[in-house]
């Protein structure tokens, strides 16, 4: 089987990663194949923040957990060591299409160099806060920016879940 195809049938969303962090080399890959995405009219709107940093991880984690309305000590990336978060610019109409095409296309990127993978949201409450705001700002990203989603990255703690079965009355065929 074509190993791209292959890929799209066995990626998994991960729920459960070790604490390891993934080589800064494969990160790279990874947040590449997400500039490779396909864009409205070619814009290649969308962007990346890649956190390895322990602390502001963690940081992240917590102001996630606290939108989702989970309790203390909830972690919503399960453990990922590294979140790589894409934004697109909130003027952007495709906004959200193209960041969704970049989070498609890390997370298969992970899966094809053995990493597990799995989108969160929130990303959009995340960075309508001030300090959401601010971290953007520090790292000298102007403008005004929509959070699309996190692609929580690292080591598959235990195995993939099985895939569920693909519903029948998804293809409607028009000949």
């Amino acid at each position: 089987m074509n190993e791209i195809l292959k890929a799209m049938e066995e990626r998994r969303s991960v729920r459960k990663f070790k604490p390891d962090m993934p080589r800064r080399e494969d990160l790279e890959a990874i947040i590449e194949a997400g500039l490779y995405a396909a864009s409205a009219m070619g814009k290649q709107s969308a962007i990346a923040v890649a956190v390895t940093n322990r602390e502001l991880r963690d940081r992240i984690s917590d102001d996630n957990r606290k939108i989702g309305g989970w309790g203390e000590g909830f972690d919503p990336f399960y453990g990922a060591p590294a979140i790589l978060i894409v934004l697109a610019p909130k003027n952007w109409p495709n906004r959200v299409y193209d960041g969704s095409l970049m989070m498609g296309n890390m997370m298969l990127a992970a899966h094809s160099l053995g990493l597990g993978s799995i989108w969160i949201h929130r990303a959009r409450e995340e960075f309508e806060t001030d300090a959401g705001r601010k971290l953007l700002a520090d790292l000298g990203i102007e403008g005004e920016w929509e959070g699309v989603g996190h692609c929580a990255v690292g080591y598959v703690d235990g195995e993939l879940p099985p895939a569920a079965e693909r519903r029948a009355d998804r293809v409607f065929w028009v000949e």
